[in-house]
């Protein structure tokens, strides 16, 4: 009987460490933006693209095209 108490204490212990990974993940943040890392993949290759050509630009010494 002795060794119930010992696995529910364990267990609580766990429990408590995985509470507070939980809570310390969402305070750095990792849960703020869901939408934007599953379609990220899909536009990074403009964003190289644009990356490239103002470097291009630079080593040119093209005026940059401002978008904003």
């Amino acid at each position: 009987m002795s060794v119930i108490y010992i696995l529910l204490a364990i267990s609580i212990v766990v429990a408590l460490i995985f509470f507070a990974a939980f809570i310390f993940s969402v305070k750095r943040g990792q849960y703020d933006d869901s939408y934007t890392p599953s379609v990220r993949m899909l536009f990074e290759d403009e964003l190289v693209k644009k990356a490239t050509e103002k470097q291009n630009d630079l080593k040119q010494n093209k005026p940059i095209e401002l978008n904003n």
